[in-house]
């Protein structure tokens, strides 16, 4: 706030409140006004929803008759559940209009979303004023998205009933949406698509399309992307699964997933031609042939609109499913060399995103939460700072993973069990937990000066090993977290942290029963072995990187 702008109000919150009342008020008390808080989402919140100032001064001071907007948990919100309604409210002192962004897309210029209204459960609906959806950026690809929360508004706990099987199913409310949709994309470019053409029209013929009277078949030789072939319910399905939601992918999306993935670990079958690998390859040539089939009935539905608000999406996909099925060909030597994925000369379709691509493909983790290394990888992990609550969690994940190895305490001792076991605090900006749907379930910390720790141990050669790294990072996950991305930003974040601290170097020291942090450490490009004092315990092992 400018100077008079402080010496007027006390805080932000109390400025924005003041104004927003002064302009309702001269407005006639609105029936429907809607401020939207600088802090909207409980991600935003400082410390959390139920003690940020910031909302208690807008629950306390806005006027009772002004709706206040809300994303949820985050900007774009995976689920929003009734607990997390109620505390907002409470806060508030008033029930939120849900701002939803699940089906927004103005983050990401190669993503649409197609996937059903989800993990919102219809005990929220009377509990909010109302649910406002920011969808698609595309005007004619919202119609699922509309349509799904429409079905999910006019539920049965609408109605006071609390059986959600019975109120809501996604997977109902999509297939309706789809079946709509299918009527729309079969319509010319009329206003108001399918559905009003077939009001006004009644009983009257039949309206003409753009594609003629009869379908044309093609003749030998010919293209098959100009023939007439009508759109499927097949076909909406396949594009719905291939662009699904912001945080999972459809089902068929995640099988073509899973098959490339198993063709590529098993690529050593390929050049054997067994049985499995030859089957599990036609599968996947089969579902790439499909996504190629529905590009081509999509590209010949009447209802051009459509299809213009589409093409780029479907365009996308298509090259991106055509680079990968041309791949496991050539493992497969199905292919002639001149099929190989990249040549000396390639065509610019062949290395895709330009610069922002080149910058993603040279970053660790990259893709959707290594979505491709480890396939179907749906679970949401939320990584936050550390705080003094989060210490007993901490050292319940230490004590389980020390049962995982089999003895407590775990012997030999190491420097870093200090850190981990609540003996010794972390180093401010020097600690991480993850959280799933769960709870905590892993943690990274840090000491830029590890001298302490060390000499807590007491350990032969630690003076050496400080000289030349002086910090020390523990990072651990408990089994049910099978993506290693969650540990890889942890770490990634404490070494910048450390860095920024004037440290010269980072180590880290673990047993060789631990094979799981062990193998995720020697893929990191910057941590290596670092050979220890003889007079060591012979399964401890020491990792370290320094900063140039």
């Amino acid at each position: 706030m400018c100077p008079a702008d402080k010496e007027a109000f006390s805080s932000f919150a109390h400025a924005q409140v003041a104004i927003t009342n002064e302009v309702y008020q001269h407005l006639g008390d609105a029936k429907t006004f809607l401020f939207c808080p600088t802090d909207y989402c409980a991600a935003f919140c400082t410390p959390n929803v139920s003690q940020s100032s910031y909302l208690q001064t807008v629950g306390e001071r806005l006027l009772p008759g002004i709706d206040i907007l809300w994303t949820g948990p985050k900007v774009v919100s995976h689920k929003i559940s009734v607990e997390s309604i109620e505390e907002v409210t409470t806060v508030l002192k008033r029930a939120p209009v849900i701002w939803d962004n699940i089906h927004a897309n103005d983050y990401d210029p190669q993503r649409f979303f197609l996937g059903p209204y989800k993990d919102r459960p219809t005990e929220l609906i009377p509990k909010l004023r109302g649910v406002l959806t920011n969808p698609n950026c595309e005007f004619y690809l919202n119609f699922v998205a509309i349509h799904t929360l429409a079905t999910w508004c006019k539920s049965s706990a609408a109605e006071g009933r609390r059986d959600l099987d019975m109120g809501y199913s996604p997977q109902e409310a999509l297939t309706l949406a789809l079946s709509d949709w299918l009527q729309e994309f079969m319509s010319t470019d009329q206003p108001g698509g399918a559905c009003r053409l077939k009001k006004e029209l009644s009983d009257e013929e039949p309206m003409q399309t753009d594609v003629g009277e009869s379908p044309y078949v093609p003749g030998p030789g010919e293209n098959p992307l100009y023939t007439a072939e009508p759109l499927t319910m097949d076909d909406l399905n396949l594009l719905s699964d291939l662009f699904y939601l912001p945080y999972e992918h459809g089902a068929m999306a995640r099988i073509m997933l899973e098959e490339l993935e198993w063709l590529k670990t098993h690529r050593q079958d390929a050049a054997a031609q067994t049985e499995e690998w030859c089957g599990r390859a036609g599968k996947f040539d089969g579902m790439c042939e499909a996504v190629v089939q529905m590009f081509n009935r999509v590209s010949n539905a009447p209802n051009r609109s459509v299809l213009y608000d589409l093409y780029n999406y479907i365009c996308d996909i298509k090259s991106g499913v055509g680079l990968a099925r041309t791949y496991v060909k050539t493992l497969g030597s199905q292919d002639q060399p001149s099929a190989q994925i990249m040549n000396d000369d390639p065509e610019p379709w062949d290395f895709r995103g330009g610069l922002s691509g080149e910058f993603q493909r040279m970053l660790p983790g990259h893709g959707n939460r290594d979505l491709f290394k480890h396939p179907p990888m749906t679970a949401v992990y939320c990584i936050r700072s550390y705080c003094t609550e989060d210490k007993a969690e901490v050292q319940k994940i230490f004590k389980e993973l020390q049962k995982g190895e089999g003895q407590i305490p775990l012997q030999p001792k190491l420097i870093s069990d200090s850190l981990s076991s609540g003996e010794i605090a972390p180093s401010p900006q020097c600690a991480l937990v993850v959280e799933d749907d769960i709870g905590v379930c892993g943690y990274a910390l840090g000491l830029t000066d590890a001298k302490q720790a060390a000499g807590m141990d007491q350990r032969p050669g630690s003076d050496t090993l400080l000289k030349d790294f002086p910090s020390l990072v523990v990072a651990q996950v408990l089994p049910r977290v099978t993506d290693p991305s969650p540990v890889k930003r942890m770490i990634t974040q404490l070494l910048s942290s450390i860095r920024n601290s004037g440290s010269r170097g980072v180590f880290c020291d673990l047993r060789q029963s631990n094979r799981r942090m062990l193998d995720f450490y020697s893929k990191l490009d910057s941590f290596e072995h670092i050979p220890m004092d003889k007079t060591l315990p012979q399964d401890i092992v020491v990792m370290a990187t320094q900063f140039q």
